[in-house]
């Protein structure tokens, strides 16, 4: 398919998806945030894709929400366009989501950030939730994810003050995995989506989703939930293959069965 706002391409087993409005530092509207969904979404569907990579540009990942959208609209106006709803499909994304930003990481920038599952950031990343500077705050989940992520009192520093950190301090908070030169970012990127791609899709798939149940349950219901999808695993073809593929001393052929 072809899109106005993101760029779409696959390179070996990984889906990568480019958000290219590079004359507003790809500022998301919601045109962008539905392309960018459905693209995932398809790829997420695509037996040959094992990893999805999402990029901007090296001046802005995404330097926040298309304030033109917003600006002139009613509250009522905004609740009834249901904006975050394609927000939660996002999150259903049951491959893994691997991020490369660069500059801009701002607002919902910042928020699509946090919904990767594995972020390499550039040494140039300036990341950070400014929406307070506007008199409003963010709606796709920057206080609930960035407190998980930060801790609360860093976060609502950010939060409250609209300042923003360093791709060094996101790092050194856990927000995202690795800095990186900036010519590297995304070449890093890719590498880690390619070596996820190639590990066994269920396996990959249940592992996603176990982890993020961890963000949601009391430890022992965590526990209880792992075991299980430990139990589900265990009745793939894929598991058989592994192991049989351990003891030969050989490499895996797993099929996502």
């Amino acid at each position: 398919m072809s899109y106005e706002y993101i760029t779409v391409a696959s390179d070996e087993a990984v889906g990568v998806i480019t958000l290219n409005r590079p004359k507003i530092l790809n500022a998301l509207n919601l045109q962008l945030i539905n392309e960018l969904v459905e693209a995932m979404e398809q790829f997420d569907h695509d037996p040959s894709i094992g990893a999805i990579l999402l990029t901007g540009n090296e001046r802005a990942f995404a330097a926040g929400a298309d304030i033109n959208e917003m600006a002139d609209a009613s509250a009522v106006e905004i609740m009834k366009r249901d904006q975050f709803a394609v927000w939660d499909r996002m999150s259903r994304i049951s491959k893994p989501i691997i991020g490369a930003v660069s500059g801009f990481v701002l607002g919902g920038g910042c928020e699509l950030m946090m919904n990767c599952d594995i972020v390499i950031a550039s040494e140039t990343a300036v990341i950070g939730q400014p929406e307070i500077n506007l008199g409003v705050m963010p709606g796709a989940g920057g206080t609930q994810r960035l407190t998980r992520a930060v801790g609360l009192r860093k976060a609502m520093e950010m939060l409250l003050t609209g300042d923003s950190i360093s791709a060094k301090e996101a790092w050194q908070y856990g927000l995202v995995n690795r800095v990186v030169p900036v010519e590297a970012c995304f070449s890093e990127a890719l590498k880690l989506a390619k070596r996820i791609s190639r590990q066994a899709p269920l396996a990959v798939q249940v592992i996603k989703k176990t982890v993020h149940k961890a963000e949601d349950l009391p430890l022992q219901e965590g526990m209880d939930y792992e075991r299980n999808s430990f139990y589900l695993l265990l009745a793939s073809e894929d598991r058989k293959e592994g192991m049989q593929a351990f003891l030969e001393k050989r490499k895996p052929r797993f099929t996502g069965n």
